[in-house]
């Protein structure tokens, strides 16, 4: 799959209605700075697509992406920032749990976790919510082009016991060096036809 087309449609606080809903859906998930708005904009090859911050927790709605005009990229809150406060986190774990019971045009959901460090609890509680609601998903260790081609496996080991995930099951991508894109889109462009 190519990206030819992305269009920003709009952010939501609340999962419900928007222009082309009904349409497959591929949703991005992760915690705060793992690196969900650098993932969209390298798949889209637009450097601006998805806003992008060194503050965590910049993104605080439900940002949606049109591409190919054929489907809709969901980009959700990040999770697990901790400079919020429980009021806060309460609303964002309302937000994605209205997202993931209404979105019947979900086919995959691509989870992200930094390579260079264990999954936090959020990251193991998403991912069990995820196979309790029979949600297919696959997991993408972000940043690795911070770490040697060497290392990476032996920094999978501990992501993949957390996570109940085989290595060969997890993407290692890069948004700066473009390290597992093609494998991404991949993945996608068979989520979308199954």
């Amino acid at each position: 799959m190519e990206i030819k087309k992305a269009d920003f449609i709009t952010s939501m606080a609340s999962y419900g209605d928007f222009t082309g809903r009904g349409l497959p859906q591929i949703a991005v998930v992760g915690k705060s700075n793992v690196g969900k708005s650098s993932l969209i904009n390298r798949l889209c090859n637009r450097r601006g697509l998805a806003r992008t911050s060194s503050t965590p927790g910049k993104t605080r709605l439900i940002n949606v992406f049109l591409l190919n005009e054929a489907f809709h990229l969901i980009d959700l809150p990040g999770y697990g920032y901790a400079k919020v406060d429980k009021q806060e986190k309460a609303r964002w774990g309302a937000m994605m749990q209205k997202y993931f019971e209404q979105a019947e045009e979900l086919r995959h959901v691509l989870t992200l976790v930094d390579i260079r460090h264990e999954p936090t609890q959020d990251d193991i509680q998403m991912n069990t919510f995820l196979r309790q609601m029979g949600i297919p998903f696959t997991v993408i260790a972000t940043k690795a082009d911070k770490i040697s081609r060497g290392a990476r496996q032996k920094q999978l080991a501990p992501i993949c016991r957390a996570l109940l995930v085989q290595p060969w099951e997890v993407i290692c991508f890069s948004s700066e060096d473009g390290t597992g894109r093609d494998q991404v889109l991949e993945l996608m462009e068979k989520a979308l036809t199954e």
